[in-house]
């Protein structure tokens, strides 16, 4: 189980290995270099990685001023999927994903590193 050992702006620290792109975090592995079609506002296409591997939580970190926008209706197609979402500013989506792996729960990150 993947855990996330720090973050500051721009840098996120995952078992050992430090990534300064945004990352989604698998329990078994990390996509780094994720690129969103829209940038600051995340579209449903982003998340495909996450929706075929059906975690149980998904955390999303925001950025550092949590500018990066989740629309409504990626909400909708996660609650359908029975997918619960935590969606906050990176600095504290970080620490949350911690404790979902703590929970023994099945989860994934997806994280905005700077902004």
């Amino acid at each position: 189980m993947m855990r996330i050992d720090s973050y500051s702006f721009g840098v996120m620290k995952v078992d050992s290995a430090e990534y300064r792109a945004d990352l989604i975090v698998f329990p078994d592995r990390v996509r780094s270099n994720w690129w969103r079609r829209q940038g600051h506002s995340l579209a449903i296409e982003d998340l495909n990685d996450v929706l075929g591997f059906k975690p149980d939580v998904l955390v999303i970190g925001k950025g550092a001023s949590g500018l990066m926008e989740i629309p409504v209706s990626i909400e909708k197609v996660l609650q359908e999927k029975g997918i619960e979402l935590i969606a906050k500013n990176t600095g504290q989506a970080w620490g949350l994903f911690n404790e979902q792996v703590e929970k023994g729960r099945k989860v994934v990150g997806a994280f905005h590193l700077t902004c």
